[in-house]
């Protein structure tokens, strides 16, 4: 019997993943009083209340994301008020750190972090594994070897001859 292939990948499905969770904690932010406020902005406040003023490219580090991705949030917390930006010790460097407005901010992203971790400890349980024991293992999984490796493997097994000759008889990714 044939299978009907997925129409969406698991880039995709993570996508999805990612936006029902933070526009369902975005519905809450009112209630904490966080107006203008985005789910993406309390890594980078948590990086500096505990690292102190960083670099772009060490926040980036440290929230393991791509420089462009911090570069982008930090602007958007500029305009926001919630972080203000110095030259570093290389003109092309900017320092971030957080500005009175955020400082008096954070005993309401506290709040907000310890409730969303409480929901995460909540949605553990309807889960077979939880959830950041799995993300670990895939961050691991594909620090040992690269998404790109296992595509390009796939595609190498994909164009082996089968053993009557013709293409295609390595195994699919499917």
């Amino acid at each position: 019997m044939a299978t009907t292939p997925a129409l969406t990948g698991i880039g995709t499905r993570l996508r999805h993943l990612l936006d029902l969770l933070e526009n369902d904690l975005a519905d809450v932010y009112p209630s904490l009083g966080l107006t203008d406020y985005r789910p993406r902005f309390t890594p980078v406040i948590r990086a500096l209340t505990a690292r102190g003023p960083s670099t772009i490219r060490e926040l980036a580090e440290a929230l393991s994301v791509t420089h462009s991705a911090a570069s982008q949030t930090v602007a958007q917390l500029v305009r926001r008020g919630l972080v203000e930006l110095s030259v570093g010790e290389d003109a092309r460097q900017r320092v971030v750190r957080l500005t009175e407005e955020a400082e008096a901010m954070r005993p309401v992203l506290d709040r907000e972090w310890a409730l969303a971790e409480a929901a995460v400890a909540d949605l553990d349980t309807e889960l077979s594994v939880p959830l950041a024991r799995l993300l670990t293992e895939l961050e691991e999984a594909l620090t040992r070897r690269s998404f790109r490796d296992r595509v390009a493997e796939a595609a190498a097994r994909a164009d082996e001859p089968a053993a009557d000759g013709s293409a295609g008889g390595g195994r699919g990714a499917g």
